[in-house]
């Protein structure tokens, strides 16, 4: 699927969403009373719509943001990053350079492969409050992430260091703030806090020394933002498309390198016995396209 038709498609149902609840109140201002009084025996209760308890699930796709796939090192473990690496006679040992993809072998030329765009889905409990056509709520939220950073970085050994990073789950609360054109229809914004678990999968072809990971899978805190539409289905039943931006600190997780078989002489050894590398672009953030279904209490 192009990036193009990804964002297409979500737009043309946007489209038909908003348009249907517009039509469907035109025919009712237009209609004669006994109309009116047709469709209020049918039970669809327009006053009723976006007030109260519901239940809803998603599911979409989750566009990543931006990766440099630059990596960073702290070659004295003094806790301060932005050390080079360096040969015996000084040369940067990554003059190579970085990739944002995953290497599969030691060099370049071997492949990489590139960030993957996953599935996210999920399902969330929330409660709006009507105030004529003002609409003011809050959700709890829990969710999947499929899509997958990847970063290398590459020696003059030659060997390559990769560093993949997913979103496992995440919990988060948000606000809600809409406007419903007299029921039927809701536009809204929303934002809030998330609590996420990443993990993270570190390969390298450097056979040599010996690499430990350090806070892998920890829980960090992010935030969310974003919009979407809602129509009703019935007095029950609700569909709808949304956008939400997600952003995350992903700053525990890096890799402590030492010795292993590598002799003294080896660049990860000289300053001080050991170096710690990691992600320098340590922002996890998706941008998510989802479409929800959800039932009305």
């Amino acid at each position: 699927m192009t990036s193009k038709s990804i964002f297409t498609w979500p737009l043309a149902a946007t489209l038909a969403l908003v348009a249907a609840p517009a039509m469907a109140q035109d025919s009712m201002d237009n209609s004669d009373t006994t109309m009116s009084t047709a469709t209020t025996a049918d039970g669809f209760d327009r006053d009723s719509h976006f007030d109260g308890v519901y239940i809803q699930g998603f599911g979409g796709i989750s566009l990543l943001g931006n990766n440099r796939g630059q990596f960073e090192f702290d070659t004295d473990r003094d806790g301060n990053y932005g050390n080079t690496v360096q040969t015996t006679t000084g040369a940067n040992a990554f003059s190579p350079g970085f990739a944002n993809c995953g290497a599969q072998g030691a060099q370049r030329g071997a492949g990489c492969v590139a960030d993957k765009q996953g599935a996210e889905y999920g399902v969330r409990v929330g409660f709006d409050a009507r105030s004529g056509n003002m609409v003011f709520g809050g959700l709890i939220e829990g969710s999947r992430n499929e899509s997958i950073y990847r970063s290398t970085a590459f020696s003059t050994t030659p060997a390559s260091y990769r560093i993949d990073r997913q979103l496992d789950y995440a919990i988060s609360a948000r606000a809600r703030l809409g406007y419903t054109p007299g029921g039927g229809a809701l536009f809204y914004v929303t934002g809030g806090g998330s609590y996420a678990k990443i993990n993270h999968d570190f390969s390298t072809t450097n056979t040599a020394n010996s690499f430990t990971e350090r806070d892998d899978g920890k829980m960090i805190w992010g935030w969310q933002a974003g919009g979407g539409t809602e129509i009703m289905l019935s007095n029950n039943l609700s569909l709808g498309l949304e956008y939400l931006y997600s952003r995350y600190q992903d700053d525990k997780y890096e890799v402590e390198v030492g010795q292993g078989t590598a002799p003294a002489t080896n660049p990860f050894l000289l300053n001080g016995g050991g170096t710690n590398l990691r992600v320098a672009d340590r922002v996890f953030d998706t941008h998510a396209l989802r479409a929800t279904v959800g039932l009305r209490f």
